[in-house]
């Protein structure tokens, strides 16, 4: 696998504690492995150490130690470490995005997307890491003279990541750490460990000091994320991830009341107007739905459609999607789609395509496993007269199935769209300003794409509502989840 590297040095399979790569303390190890080439034995890339209980410890403890000084460093001396990491990810991004592609799947444009992506969280928080201010309050009490609200790191930061966005997942957590003033103990997914030991190692080159950036693979995730959210040298725990692990976590860090932050599932509803502009629609609902082969937490799930000009729009869809269909190999150039990370999201694709058309769903395109190509593909899918009853409607697909139901209001569609117990994202497309603000403030989500399908840059406060979670990443808000407030009275001297 080295030899599609510019930079051999970015190949990682050792957990990185204290900027030193070392072995696990059990000699465990797992498998890394091509979703695209299963089951071929091509699919194999790489032996990665699965680091044990007491090698998180001595990460904790490591990132512990650093937080003493890094914890008092200067906005100014962090800001300067984050751009250049930003530099260096810029000046790796081909490397970085084929080792994206290797171990997660997706299509090279889409992984060099996500690179950047990933590169723009550093510069966006090394801008803000200077900002980073306390205020002064005027005191109620005679006696007093003023009260200093001091904003301070919180202190060691655990982090875990899913597969589907392997570095920007971390970028957009460990941006907003360091230029708060925090260390890190980040786990990355077991499917997709080698972009973060990657990411690790740029945080060498940019001039990391000890201890900052710890990043540590397992193949036992449950039994980490029990470690970390328990453990009491941590102070806060960000997780991307399912609601059901969320609610898993949330309940472990209790036991030290631990400050923590969960961007769980969604169930996207994608609603089209019948005022909308079609052709501006159909291409938003082509890119939602279907980027990353429907394997993000803010795609479209659910595609309302009105009755008026839902014949139109469904045809202009399925034409448009056979037009750009290139299932393959994200290395091969041609290719605009690629597989879905495991035979798990392959049983639950071909149970909610199953259950639809049980239950009356028509198939408009698609529909089969595509074996010709390997075990984790699946033809990109389109039904058409989904309702409620179906699975598809009430759960999160996460895979290339596209489910489109029909409204005849703005009142029924809103009731539809929020009758899920998630809310993550959203997306409407209409001419009506009215409706804009209508609609916007109905919808239970915590983010919104207005006649746009793409919403996901690093000023966008980032997260949900409901059981979609709590906190925000991004934006000048995703800092504040990395600090606390110390209030000082100031009392008169006389």
């Amino acid at each position: 696998m080295a030899s599609v590297l510019k930079n051999k040095d970015l190949l990682k399979t050792q957990g990185f504690i204290n900027n030193e790569w070392v072995n696990s303390s059990s000699s465990d190890t797992f498998e890394v492995k091509n979703p695209a080439l299963e089951p071929k034995k091509e699919s194999y890339l790489a032996t990665v150490q699965s680091m044990s209980g007491d090698d998180y410890e001595n990460a904790i403890a490591a990132a512990s130690e650093a937080f003493k000084t890094f914890g008092k460093s200067t906005g100014r001396y962090r800001s300067n470490l984050l751009y250049k990491l930003y530099e260096l990810m810029l000046e790796n991004q081909d490397d970085l995005a084929k080792l994206v592609v290797l171990e997660n799947g997706k299509p090279y444009a889409d992984a060099l997307g996500e690179v950047k992506y990933a590169a723009s969280f550093f510069q966006w928080y090394s801008e803000q890491a200077p900002s980073v201010q306390g205020d002064i309050l005027q005191s109620g009490n005679a006696d007093n003279i003023n009260i200093l609200a001091l904003k301070q790191p919180i202190g060691v930061c655990g982090i875990m990541t899913p597969w589907n966005f392997p570095l920007a997942m971390i970028t957009r957590k460990l941006g907003a750490a360091v230029a708060a003033g925090c260390t890190t103990v980040i786990k990355p997914a077991t499917e997709t460990p080698l972009s973060a030991f990657a990411l690790a190692q740029l945080s060498v080159d940019a001039g990391f000091p000890k201890g900052v950036i710890n990043v540590l693979a397992s193949h036992d995730p449950a039994k980490v994320g029990k470690l970390i959210c328990e453990h009491p040298t941590i102070k806060k725990v960000s997780f991307t991830g399912s609601t059901r692990v969320g609610k898993l976590l949330m309940q472990q860090s209790a036991s030290t009341l631990k400050k923590i932050s969960l961007e769980l599932g969604g169930n996207a509803p994608f609603i089209v107007f019948e005022d909308a502009d079609l052709d501006k629609a159909v291409t938003g609902a082509i890119a939602s739905k279907f980027r990353s082969s429907g394997q993000t937490c803010i795609c479209a799930n659910r595609l309302f459609v009105h009755e008026s000009i839902y014949d139109e729009f469904t045809a202009k869809f399925v034409k448009q999607l056979k037009e750009k269909i290139v299932l393959g190999n994200g290395l091969d150039k041609d290719t605009t789609y690629g597989p879905v990370i495991h035979q798990g999201s392959m049983e639950k694709i071909r149970n909610q395509l199953k259950d639809a058309l049980d239950k009356g769903a028509k198939l408009l395109l698609g529909g089969d496993k595509r074996p010709d190509l390997g075990e984790n593909f699946h033809d990109l899918t389109v039904l058409g007269d989904v309702t409620p009853e179906m699975e598809i409607f009430n759960e999160e697909t996460f895979g290339p199935l596209a489910p489109f139901i029909k409204f005849s209001s703005e009142e029924e569609v809103l009731k539809l769209a929020n009758d899920t117990p998630v809310g993550l994202a959203g997306y409407f497309y209409s001419k009506d300003l009215d409706r804009v603000f209508r609609v916007a403030a109905a919808l239970e989500v915590g983010m919104i794409g207005v006649n746009t399908g793409a919403i996901s840059e690093a000023a966008l406060p980032f997260g949900g509502v409901k059981e979609s979670g709590f906190g925000r990443e991004g934006s000048k808000f995703g800092v504040q989840d990395y600090l606390i407030i110390k209030g000082v009275v100031l009392g008169k001297g006389e």
